[in-house]
């Protein structure tokens, strides 16, 4: 045991499935292995299919609610003409991250609560919503304890199983942890079959005094789990095997690879041929680059968001590839807020600055590139807008002046083929 990497792991006997928990300390581990074999791992677009023929995809938002959002929107997204017209809006508090199965049917969000002036003992939740594609309409399906505060992420497990949440945790006790939910048939969300905390804190005062789970990644063989942790600055590795002959998750030989102290990683995405990863650190505003190899990261690169001689406040937050995998984009908040371009050199994975544009908001968080690797959307949560630029294609820059969507602290987004 590495106490260090989480409170408890468990391994469980292939041939006994099991529901009693393990408790070692504080730590409380809840769960039992299914016997299920992994499928094929999911595409590297959510909700993928053919694309739809007259090039027109839902755009599913996610929002902070409390001002002028009430929840979850759903748009319609005309990739030829990037003109997005609203056929939705779903109640349900602080949907600041979805997730889509591959299927199209299910929309999962998380219910990001209770804040920064919350309640410690109060807990987070997960929604679950049926989603007719053709119609853009979402219906509620039922809700589960996050099992931790400021539920923040969501994956979906390679074998389209589980569902894997991360929570932030503002509140330093009980502090930042992941937790694992079983998926049913109908779609509803299960109880939590495992729930991990991690201990540990870095050297920036009231952003690190405890550890803060920002992201949970599965890798794209599907052997592993990723759980980025900004209050401990660790990319901590864990097992998946749930075929239960070694529990359904556990920590690796190597259990997390460490960041630059201070540095707050934040998300984390791979490459589509896998070789590479790509980090954000909030705290610093840099993006990385890894290479990776059955379950461990080693670092190969780190550069700024910022520009030489910026002053002020800075804070990393998103980052995606374009479809195409010839560049990657990310968000920087704070006084700068902007989306950052890099090209990617397919023989090594390294970055190469290409330039930087103004998300002509506040607070630009989470962005979704549309399929056809057209536009770029993204929200800013601060102004209550989102912006959709269009993208060229061969230079990897954004158009500045893009087309106007005025929507409630827009966060999350998510495209999704209605045909």
């Amino acid at each position: 045991m590495h106490r260090t990497v989480c409170r408890a792991a468990f391994a469980v006997p292939a041939s006994v499935p099991q529901a009693a928990p393990l408790r070692t300390g504080r730590s409380i581990i809840r769960g039992f292995a299914l016997m299920v074999s992994i499928v094929a791992t999911h595409a590297v677009a959510e909700g993928s299919a053919a694309p739809p023929a007259d090039g027109v995809y839902d755009l599913i938002v996610g929002t902070y609610t409390g001002g002028k959002s009430e929840g979850i929107y759903v748009y319609r997204f005309d990739t030829k003409t990037g003109e997005a017209t609203r056929v939705s809006a779903t109640r349900t508090v602080n949907p600041s991250y979805l997730v889509v199965t591959p299927d199209r049917r299910h929309v999962y969000a998380v219910n990001e609560s209770p804040g920064d002036n919350g309640p410690a003992g109060q807990r987070g939740g997960i929604s679950a919503f049926s989603f007719d594609a053709k119609s853009g309409q979402l219906t509620f399906l039922n809700k589960v304890s996050s099992e931790g505060n400021d539920p923040c992420y969501l994956s979906l497990s390679p074998d389209d199983r589980y569902l894997t949440t991360a929570n932030y945790s503002v509140a330093p006790d009980p502090g930042g942890s992941f937790a694992i939910f079983p998926l049913e048939a109908d779609g509803q969300i299960g109880t939590a079959v495992l729930t991990v905390h991690h201990e540990g804190s870095g050297p920036v005062k009231g952003r690190q005094d405890s550890a803060h789970v920002h992201s949970t990644v599965f890798s794209p063989d599907g052997r592993y789990l990723f759980a980025q942790d900004l209050g401990a600055d660790k990319l901590y590795a864990y097992r998946y095997t749930p075929d239960g002959s070694r529990g359904l998750l556990g920590p690796t030989d190597t259990r997390y690879t460490k960041t630059k102290a201070g540095s707050g990683p934040r998300h984390l995405v791979f490459g589509s041929d896998g070789k590479y990863a790509y980090l954000t650190s909030e705290l610093t505003a840099t993006v990385s680059t890894f290479r990776y190899d059955d379950g461990n990261l080693t670092l190969l690169q780190s550069l700024p968001l910022t520009q030489p001689g910026f002053k002020g406040e800075v804070g990393a937050a998103a980052l995606h590839l374009s479809p195409d995998g010839r560049f990657l984009y990310a968000t920087n908040r704070g006084d700068a807020n902007e989306i950052v371009i890099f090209s990617v050199d397919p023989a090594n994975g390294h970055l190469k600055l290409v330039g930087h544009q103004s998300s002509l908001g506040e607070a630009p968080r989470e962005f979704a590139i549309d399929p056809s690797g057209q536009w770029l959307i993204v929200g800013n949560q601060n102004s209550d807008t989102a912006y959709v630029f269009r993208r060229d294609q061969q230079s990897g820059l954004l158009d500045p002046n893009p087309k106007r969507i005025d929507i409630g602290s827009p966060v999350d987004f998510k495209l999704v083929s209605p045909s």
